[in-house]
């Protein structure tokens, strides 16, 4: 009887090889997975995630069975049913099978299908002992590195054991949240568990829509008036757009990625909620508006438990052109706000020279001055709050139900 579950393994293992191997972030490849059937293809996604969240824990369990590590596509298969057997607790014949199906049609490894064989019969035997007892797996050495640096080992360690979970789901509600939300002290709510987000109730009817409790609050510190002129700088793909548009403010959206931008368009569509879009580089843009938000572009390494694609695809090489364009358009979007207005800046990173050193090393105009009590909202705890007037937020925090993004927000206020 062939093996039913071949096609969508097969999948994860090229989405895996493509993090891996070729530096790329899945979403760049889910138009890779069309010719599966839906049911194929949310398992393959899921498994490769499962996989890239595991990495390094699934090698700790691979050691004792490898004299020496083998060619990366076979490490992946071996990885891939490491999860599936520890982390699932999927039969042991379908697993084994696949794997050995997997290296015997691929070149250049189908003579390691032996091999396959008799490390994954061995892990279903005994890994999930073995698997029981390992630490979360550790965030890949670049970033490791900077981040014990910024916020020391406990701390990274327990964003290691949040990142190791399947994240929540995170919602902003305009109306009723699905039933079985938890309202969070910041004024999102979170579901532990669900299914399929677009069949929840509410989703069609643009009740709410999907937004990291973190990523929630650079709205919050903006505090939107309703009348006001505002622009939401990189938009897409758009949670904050519709956060300034329910308070009702008049939003102005741009964003240089015109398909990213459609996202944008559509959730205003689905949640009946208005906003002019415009697909424009964010430097090049000119204007006057009472407040502004900028999310400027960043390594993202803030969003690795919902993403653990990410650290695996990057080698942090691209962090200092980041660095510098962040202060490029933190200078220019100064230039947009009206006297009396103001700017909130904001980087998904956990890295403090995309977020607290911008702002320390700032020199402001005499008619700007940092509002750290713009950053003193419901919900947030004294020690996220930073020595140069921003709000810090980690993945360690709320780690009893879940963490959040990692985040980092300022406020400046120009006088009027």
């Amino acid at each position: 009887m062939a093996d039913t579950g071949l096609p969508a393994r097969r999948a994860a293992l090229k989405l895996i090889e493509g993090v891996c191997s070729e530096g790329r972030l899945i979403p760049e490849m889910i138009g890779g997975l069309d010719h599966l059937s839906a049911p194929d293809r949310a398992r393959a996604q899921r498994l490769a995630l499962q996989t890239l969240r595991h990495l390094d824990k699934c090698d700790r369990v691979l050691k004792p069975y490898l004299k020496k590590t083998p060619p990366d596509l076979v490490m992946n298969i071996l990885r891939l049913g490491v999860v599936e057997l520890c982390e699932d607790g999927a039969a042991a014949h379908g697993v084994v099978n696949s794997g050995v199906t997997l290296a015997s049609k691929l070149p250049r490894v189908g003579h390691m299908k032996g091999m396959v064989n008799a490390v994954l019969r061995k892990v279903a035997a005994e890994g999930p002992g073995a698997w029981a007892k390992a630490p979360a797996s550790r965030i890949p050495n670049w970033l490791r590195g900077p981040l014990m640096q910024a916020w020391g080992r406990k701390a990274v360690e327990t964003m290691e054991a949040v990142a190791a979970q399947t994240p929540p789901l995170d919602i902003t509600a305009k109306g009723a949240p699905p039933e079985g939300a938890v309202a969070l002290p910041t004024g999102s709510y979170r579901l532990a568990q669900y299914s399929q987000v677009t069949k929840l109730d509410g989703y069609a009817s643009g009740a709410w829509w999907v937004q990291d409790a973190a990523a929630a609050l650079p709205v919050q510190v903006l505090a939107p008036q309703s009348g006001e002129d505002v622009l939401d700088l990189c938009a897409a793909p758009g949670g904050k757009t519709l956060q300034l548009a329910a308070a009702g403010a008049k939003v102005t959206a741009v964003d240089d990625n015109a398909n990213r931008m459609q996202r944008v368009t559509e959730n205003l569509l689905r949640t009946g909620l208005k906003a002019k879009t415009v697909v424009q580089d964010a430097l090049t843009f000119e204007g006057q508006f009472d407040a502004v938000l900028l999310d400027a572009p960043c390594s993202a390494t803030g969003t690795m438990r919902r993403h653990p694609d990410l650290p695996h695809a990057k080698d942090g090489s691209d962090f200092g052109a980041l660095i510098q364009l962040q202060a490029k358009m933190l200078r220019h979007a100064m230039t947009l706000v009206k006297p009396g207005g103001r700017l909130v800046f904001c980087t998904c990173s956990l890295l403090p020279d995309e977020g607290e050193v911008h702002i320390d090393e700032l020199e402001l105009p005499s008619d700007w001055h940092i509002d750290a009590d713009a950053c003193r909202l419901a919900g947030v705890q004294d020690h996220w709050l930073t020595s140069e007037g921003g709000l810090r937020l980690r993945p360690d925090y709320w780690a009893d139900t879940g963490g959040m993004d990692g985040f980092y927000i300022a406020c400046l206020r120009r006088a009027a």
